[in-house]
């Protein structure tokens, strides 16, 4: 994996004079940043050899804490295992009080061990890397839905959506809504001033399906580059929505009520030159086209975990919701969970429909690259695409409980195959220490079931 060289970040203090902070960061596996505050002086000694970070970094739970069963906790002695800086990742953090940059790292191949293996960024780069050696180069983008929150709760202490620059709270789901937008517009104001600046190529807002609820799309590009856009995207959207007393948030389904909160993962293949292999007059595209629609087809069950990763994730999965419910696939139809958009021969692709949000980005596209490869070394047949109602259709339903999608990871020998015991290890202890503990939870919706009743 190549790393940035010293020469970037002698440019960017050059270029960056009152810069005094660098937010040092990774992504784990529930797509939580965590990491380190450097002085300035700092800068330059992590770019020459790296820095140390704890092992059980990599193997915390969602709430932070350590998973004993990861087997990066005791039975390591939670070494200290080295990060490198990534290419192109060291920005300005333009909404912060005191001059502050950040730089997001990754786990050395060899002196990041233990945790290498279990670094969401790295397991990405080696799927690519199997395709690419078939000749095979995944363009990606991403659309990420999400909310924009008021910081104070309603009288009942529920999250509510933030106020509009008129003062009033939004009430009314106006999908594609213009003056929507105009109400948010000093946050989009200064997201996109962020986003130039840090080189993350943002393009169409939408006033999604909900009330406060916005989509931005970015365009696509060479998968890992992609992927990384959307990390640090989403690390952006909540920073500046923080700066403007809001709290923006990517729950997959913060309102029982409302629509969930998706991430569309677009999808193409490349030959070495960059010509699109999926491009074709025909809508359904090329049969390597289907056949990576087939190798999605028969991994999604396998890989559903890192497609919907938390017990909130299953809430976003309802009939009529434009949130699939089966192994579906169809030309130009959002009933459906790959959908193959209309558009110019040159422009087929595949969009995948069923993460939340909340996913992580590496993990989500791991997976989706792992499943295509699988359909063209199988030569794997999606049959024929649904037209018309998908969700009227649908004879395979997805799991909408956790601990299903949980065991089907956990048993799935082509799991094993494409991520590697080493990462599903830490992933698996992970999601069970997480569910162990959310079941174990009473709570105000178990006192108003059965507090009176039982």
């Amino acid at each position: 994996m190549p790393f940035a060289p010293l020469q970037d970040a002698e440019d960017f203090l050059a270029r960056h004079p009152d810069i005094e902070l660098i937010e040092l960061f990774i992504l784990d596996a529930n797509g939580v940043p965590r990491g380190k505050l450097l002085h300035r002086e700092e800068l330059l000694a992590l770019y020459q050899s790296g820095r140390p970070l704890p092992s059980t970094l990599l193997g915390l739970s969602i709430q932070g804490e350590d998973v004993e069963d990861t087997g990066l906790v005791w039975e390591v002695g939670d070494i200290d295992c080295r990060a490198y800086p990534l290419p192109g990742s060291l920005v300005r953090l333009p909404w912060r009080q005191i001059p502050t940059a950040a730089v997001q790292v990754s786990m050395h191949p060899t002196e990041g061990l233990p945790a290498t293996p279990a670094d969401p960024r790295q397991l990405l780069v080696r799927v690519i890397e199997q395709l690419e050696a078939d000749g095979y180069h995944p363009v990606m983008a991403c659309e990420l839905e999400f909310y924009l929150l008021d910081r104070k709760r309603d009288a009942y202490g529920r999250p509510q959506p933030a106020l509009d620059a008129d003062g009033s709270r939004p009430r009314q789901t106006q999908v594609y809504g213009l003056r929507e937008l105009e109400q948010i517009e000093p946050f989009l104001k200064d997201l996109y001033a962020a986003c130039k600046a840090q080189g993350i190529p943002v393009r169409t807002a939408i006033s999604e399906y909900a009330p406060g609820q916005v989509e931005i799309t970015l365009e696509h590009g060479p998968a890992l580059a992609a992927m990384d856009q959307a990390a640090r995207y989403k690390r952006l959207v909540k920073g500046v929505a923080h700066a403007h007393g809001m709290q923006a948030c990517f729950m997959a389904k913060p309102f029982d009520h409302l629509a969930g909160t998706g991430m569309h993962m677009h999808v193409s293949l490349a030959d070495g030159q960059g010509s699109n292999l999926f491009a074709s007059e025909n809508p359904a595209g090329t049969p390597l086209l289907r056949q990576a629609v087939g190798g999605m087809l028969a991994s999604l069950l396998d890989s559903l975990l890192l497609f919907c990763p938390n017990a909130n994730s299953y809430r976003r999965f309802q009939a009529n919701s434009y949130a699939p419910l089966a192994p579906t696939w169809g030309v130009d139809n959002r009933t459906v969970s790959l959908r193959v958009p209309g558009g110019p021969a040159g422009t087929r692709h595949v969009e995948h429909r069923i993460c939340g949000a909340d996913a992580n980005p590496y993990l989500a596209a791991a997976a989706m690259l792992a499943g295509i490869h699988r359909g063209i070394r199988e030569g794997l047949d999606p049959g024929a695409p649904i037209e018309g109602n998908g969700y009227a259709q649908a004879t395979e339903p997805l799991p909408t409980q956790w601990s299903a999608a949980i065991q089907a990871l956990e048993h799935s020998e082509w799991a094993r195959e494409a991520f590697g015991e080493a990462f599903l290890k830490v992933y698996l202890a992970i999601k069970h220490a997480e569910h162990r503990q959310f079941m174990g939870e009473v709570g105000e919706q178990d006192w108003r079931w059965y507090l009176s009743n039982a």
